[in-house]
């Protein structure tokens, strides 16, 4: 009886136990779109190209491609890499870059989309009386540590036969670098539009150097969670072909497309047109082109190649034994092809 008992006990708990792991949905997922019936979470920070993922939400480009996605932004650019590193969001919007150093620490990338290629739209401002990059040497300059625009800077200072010890440098992200320039505090900033232009007009600055003197050096990326392209590959196919859905209206209805997104951007459609002027979209022609092998920074194996071994000397990376393996051109061929 007593055997009986605890057989009888044993079944109810197994019972107990399915019906838990049936109600959680199968227990913790890595990240929100890990189940396919979820919505994907992608990431966003102020940059104008990104702000589009609003164009293809707002006119149910998502929804026309039979996919659900939820945006969320994220105003401290750095917190939305933590985010993807962390598993907290599917897929974010970011530089190539920045997708280097969570690769070499072992995390599972796929850049699978490039938004665009900065034109201008990361730059050195610095005060009116600063004429070179020569003349920051002892000057007080602001950007956030092992951040695209970091980078930059010291592409700057390197191409002028400088060093980062050469110049006063304060870790700053770009929401307190851009204050901090206009109020006095500091002499120079690296800063991405918008608030690149908002330093420029309310600081009485100047653009010392920017992303339109290194061409190509930093492509602007939709990386997802490889998990998430393995699990879910034709989810990530329905958001690669809203997003040049969204690209195709914006080129059709540029004022309207403007004026919504500069209202998400919290700007004017003035200043937002001067963001986009900084950047160049990409088209799924020119996706296919730099998702190509190439022996210059039109090409995404390239500029990864040359991006990392440069981070590298710096000690802001480890190794990373195959960049290509970053790379996922599978989706962007296949829009292209339609």
């Amino acid at each position: 009886m007593e055997k009986a008992g605890r057989k009888m006990l044993a079944l109810l708990t197994m019972l107990v136990l399915a019906f838990t792991i049936v109600a959680c949905g199968g227990g913790a997922k890595e990240t929100s779109g890990a189940g396919s019936g979820e919505p994907i979470t992608i990431a966003l920070s102020p940059w104008p190209g990104w702000y589009m993922w609003y164009l293809a939400e707002e006119k149910g480009f998502f929804e026309k491609r039979g996919v659900k996605v939820k945006l969320e932004f994220f105003p401290v650019y750095s917190d939305s890499l933590q985010a993807l590193s962390t598993g907290k969001v599917d897929a974010n919007s970011q530089t190539l870059s920045d997708t280097l150093a969570p690769a070499s620490r072992g995390i599972g990338l796929k850049a699978v989309l490039v938004n665009d290629n900065s034109f201008g739209g990361d730059a050195i401002v610095s005060k009116t009386d600063i004429n070179s990059i020569q003349d920051l040497k002892g000057k007080t300059v602001a950007t956030e540590l092992g951040t695209v625009d970091h980078l930059l800077l010291l592409t700057a200072l390197d191409r002028n036969g400088m060093k980062e010890s050469d110049i006063n440098y304060v870790n700053m992200t770009v929401n307190d670098a851009g204050p901090a320039f206009i109020s006095g505090n500091i002499d120079a900033a690296v800063l991405w539009e918008p608030f690149q232009t908002k330093a420029v007009k309310e600081g009485n600055g100047k653009v010392l150097f920017s992303s339109k003197d290194t061409p190509g050096l930093i492509p602007d990326l939709l990386v997802f969670r490889e998990s998430v392209v393995k699990e879910r590959p034709e989810d990530v196919q329905k958001i690669v072909d809203a997003w040049f859905d969204a690209l195709d209206y914006f080129q059709a209805n540029p004022e309207e497309s403007i004026k919504l997104l500069a209202g998400k951007a919290e700007t004017t459609p003035d200043d937002f047109k001067l963001g986009l002027d900084s950047i160049k979209l990409f088209t799924p022609e020119d996706n296919v082109k730099a998702f190509e092998k190439g022996d210059d920074y039109t090409s995404l194996a390239y500029t990864g190649a040359q991006t990392a071994k440069f981070l590298k000397n710096l000690d802001m990376i480890g190794d990373i034994k195959d960049i290509e393996a970053l790379l996922d051109p599978q989706f962007v061929i296949k829009s292209a092809g339609r």
